[in-house]
């Protein structure tokens, strides 16, 4: 199994991205949650060229990728998993599961440390708020997030399959929960249970700081509260559904913005806030 991964996770991975983008972007036209300020054409050439950018950098710079660093070191005998006698079944949900909450973490310290801020807030300062806003990242954070997977998968060791699930995923949620999509209101609050929705993640997206703190869970398994807000049944989040619409991403933009849309990288955008 592990040879056929290899031959063909490049192949699985953009077979997934490509048909995860097409459903949430006929989503956005069918039912879009909020009217967007700006045009596609605007706004998807700078986020999705700078996709691009990433994705050959990557490749470049790391050839076998994540997936190819768990076979490798599958081989070595590194990693606590390669170490304890699971089941296999058992082996990649510990796996997928720790390694979302390194990333998680990660999350909390790109909003924590101010230089990684500066990088990162080229994903917040989107001037809108859609699919393209989950790939949109400075290319070091990207270089800097694998060396983290990188590093993550050494201590532990996890089966090759599950790392390829779990990029799978990162990869999907991270369009999912960007996503300018309307969700009905009940199945939205039981999905937040489970995964991170757009209409939660729109809360930490908000240009109110009282917002962006609100929720740093990223992409795939939320494995329950953390501070009692926007949680499954037990949502606190003090503004009507109405006003939480008001603080996505580009509700309140100053006179950059549509400048800045055109240049992500080199963002010097002020309506963001360091947590």
């Amino acid at each position: 199994m592990t040879d056929f991964i290899l031959d063909y996770e490049l192949t699985i991975r953009l077979a997934a991205f490509f048909s995860v983008f097409a459903v949430m972007a006929g989503w956005e036209v069918v039912q879009p949650c909020r009217q967007q300020r700006f045009t596609r054409g605007q706004r998807w050439f700078a986020n999705l060229g700078i996709t691009l950018l990433n994705t050959l950098l990557l490749r470049l710079l790391f050839p076998a990728a994540a997936v190819g660093f768990a076979a490798f070191a599958e081989v070595k005998g590194w990693g606590l998993l390669n170490e304890i006698q699971l089941p296999f079944w058992l082996s990649v949900i510990i796996a997928v599961t720790l390694m979302d909450m390194v990333i998680y973490l990660q999350h909390v310290m790109v909003h924590a440390v101010p230089a990684l801020w500066r990088l990162h807030r080229v994903h917040h300062a989107d001037p809108d708020y859609d699919l393209t806003t989950g790939a949109r990242f400075h290319p070091i954070e990207i270089l800097l997030s694998m060396l983290i997977k990188i590093a993550t998968i050494a201590a532990l060791g996890p089966p090759v399959i599950a790392v390829l699930i779990f990029e799978v995923i990162l990869n999907g949620m991270a369009m999912f929960n960007h996503g300018n999509v309307s969700l009905p209101k009940s199945l939205d609050r039981l999905l937040r249970w489970l995964v991170v929705t757009p209409d939660m993640h729109r809360v930490h997206h908000s240009c109110d700081s009282r917002g962006d703190q609100q929720q740093l869970r990223l992409q795939s398994v939320d494995l329950g509260p953390s501070d009692g807000h926007l949680q499954g049944g037990t949502e606190t989040w003090p503004y009507r559904d109405a006003d939480r619409s008001q603080l996505a991403a580009g509700s309140t933009v100053d006179d950059k913005a549509e400048r800045d849309a055109e240049n992500p990288v080199s963002k010097e955008y002020s309506g963001w806030r360091r947590l």
